[in-house]
This record gives structure tokens, C-alpha cells and sequence, in this order.
């Protein structure tokens, strides 16, 4: 665990200007596909849930870098996917993040983001660990370089 916390706080600390490289509609629509599998990886999203990545979507250093409204509104379209059926909700996020296959550089941002969404609460579960593997999966990366 403390290789997986030593690489997120060493990967935390440039993603922000990681990010700003990549900005763009598809990259951020990847972003918050991403966020709204870590938050439904649980199978349902709670209002709490979309507070929590709300709140870390206005206080990210990362996102930041779009508009919070573009991203807010982005979020909800996609958690009504889930709320409308998890499996097309998860099908339209995974499309979206797999625009970036065969793109390492940017996959490793998307997770990177993602892995940081999930430990945000400071707990980093195993459900939460299984999503973000299986986006790696999508993306073509090797989820034993994130620790997970």
C-alpha cells in the first residue's frame, strides 16, 4: 500500500500540469467518465457520493483546469446513465474513456485521476481498486504500474 501512496502523491503533484496539456472535450469527457465508475463501483451512486466528487471536482488542482460547469454537467449526464441502467451507464463511460486507447500518456492521467477520486474519502476500496483496473483494461495499461 505504501508504493500505491508514494506513487500518488508523486504523481498528484504534476498532474495538474499533466492535465492542462491534454485540454480538451474528449479528455475531459475520459476525466469524468472516470470519476462517475469510481463512484458507482459500489453499484449505485448516493447523493453523497455525487457531493463527495462534486466537491472533488471544484477543489481539484486537476479538473480545475475545465469549466466546472461543463464538468458538473458532464457528471450528471453520465451518472443518469447509471441511474437509468448501470450496465448502459458503465457501457457510455467506458466508451468515452476508450477514445484513449493506445494513448498511454493520457490513459496514465486518467487513472491517475481516477485513483485519486478514489482515495479521496481516504479510503481506496476494493471495489473502487476493480473499476480503476478495469479501465486500465480499456485503455491497454498494466494495472501492477498503479499498485492496484
Amino acid at each position: 500500500m505504501s508504493t500505491f501512496k508514494n506513487w500518488l502523491n508523486t504523481t498528484k503533484s504534476g498532474l495538474n500540469d499533466q492535465v492542462k496539456k491534454f485540454k480538451n472535450k474528449d479528455f475531459m469527457n475520459a476525466i469524468v467518465a472516470g470519476c462517475a465508475l469510481v463512484a458507482a463501483a459500489d453499484g449505485k451512486i448516493e447523493e453523497a457520493e455525487k457531493n463527495k466528487m462534486a466537491g472533488y471536482m471544484n477543489l481539484s488542482n486537476e479538473l480545475k483546469v475545465f469549466d466546472m460547469r461543463d464538468v458538473i454537467n458532464q457528471f450528471n449526464s453520465y451518472v443518469s446513465n447509471f441511474d437509468f441502467s448501470p450496465e448502459i451507464g458503465k457501457q457510455e463511460a467506458l466508451k468515452a474513456i476508450s477514445k484513449f486507447n493506445g494513448k498511454p500518456e493520457i490513459g496514465r492521467l486518467v487513472i491517475a485521476v481516477c485513483c485519486a477520486i478514489g482515495a479521496a474519502d481516504g479510503d481506496f476500496d476494493e471495489h473502487e481498486k476493480a473499476v480503476v483496473r478495469n479501465i486500465c483494461s480499456v485503455l491497454g495499461l498494466n494495472p501492477s504500474e498503479f499498485s492496484l
